[in-house]
């Protein structure tokens, strides 16, 4: 399955991105240490946010199909970037948090299967090795 995204570049480092299928919209922005206003995602930040979302989502599919909810559960990753020997995403901090009453729940091989679960994200599988990516979960307790 293919997904188009059609983007312009609007000037002062500003890109428009439509998504083909919604035709929702986004703006993304250089950021204020590579020359941009910082106004908006950069497109690495995107990446940072598509890494969280997709290691939920994906964590989402587990659990509905083994009946647990996750809703509230919450992602922060923290992009850091590298400037040698070029500029690029160096590493993503990501910490994922379980609402209480589901971690209460959880047993070890449960949990197991949602870690493998974010490990096998796409988009984590995408991400060049260089970029190192460590991992935290908290399971509400």
């Amino acid at each position: 399955m293919s997904v188009e995204i059609d983007l312009i570049y609007q000037g002062s480092l500003r890109c428009r991105a439509t998504h083909g299928p919604s035709q929702g919209t986004l703006i993304t922005d250089a950021p204020l240490d590579n020359h941009g206003k910082g106004e908006a995602f950069s497109p690495t930040d995107l990446v940072a946010t598509g890494l969280g979302a997709c290691m939920m989502t994906i964590m989402g599919i587990v659990a509905e199909r083994n009946g647990w909810d996750l809703t509230g559960m919450t992602t922060h990753v923290t992009k850091e970037m590298a400037t040698t020997p070029i500029r690029r995403i160096g590493k993503l901090i990501v910490t994922i948090s379980i609402p209480a009453e589901t971690g209460a729940v959880l047993t070890d091989i449960d949990r197991t299967k949602l870690i493998n679960a974010a490990h096998s994200c796409p988009v984590h599988q995408s991400l060049h090795p260089d970029i190192e990516v460590p991992v935290t979960f908290h399971w509400g307790d």
